[in-house]
């Protein structure tokens, strides 16, 4: 299950810039994964040549290092339990994506800002314990208990 954390996190596991992270802690197998190279070509519109080669049609040849915050954070969040993530490096787009990898498990990100997870989900907001199924009650949550920007 996707679990989400609004709002500033103090924890030891957090890592605010997941982007960094990565470019200094990544593996070449989690770039050659099966949904890596499925989370690359749907949000980065790019083809994952080998573990040290991705081919972009905005920028040719590049690294991992190069990839998007969104990818490298998705990335992370797939192969590194350890650690709790900032999603706010994510768009939308990576919505579907944090459910998809939190389907037959537990995963914990933070969020700073309200992503859209669609018509119907099941997260867990950390902040107050409560399952969420729908748009309509996660703002519900956020506006009743203030968990953005209070």
């Amino acid at each position: 299950m996707l679990r989400v954390y609004f709002g500033e996190l103090k924890d030891d596991r957090f890592i605010f810039n997941p982007d960094v992270f990565f470019n200094n802690t990544y593996e070449d197998e989690w770039i050659t994964d099966e949904l890596s190279v499925e989370l690359i070509r749907e949000i980065d519109k790019s083809e994952v040549i080998g573990p040290h080669l991705i081919e972009s049609p905005f920028l040719g040849p590049i690294p991992p290092e190069k990839l998007s915050g969104g990818v490298k954070t998705l990335i992370l969040v797939n192969n590194d339990p350890e650690h709790i993530f900032n999603a706010s490096a994510c768009g939308n787009n990576c919505a579907p994506w944090l459910l998809k990898i939190a389907d037959g498990k537990d995963v914990t990100v933070r969020l700073g800002y309200y992503m859209d997870f669609g018509d119907s989900f099941e997260l867990e907001v950390l902040n107050t314990g409560r399952i969420i199924h729908s748009m309509a009650e996660l703002t519900e949550e956020i506006i009743d208990y203030h968990l953005l920007g209070a």
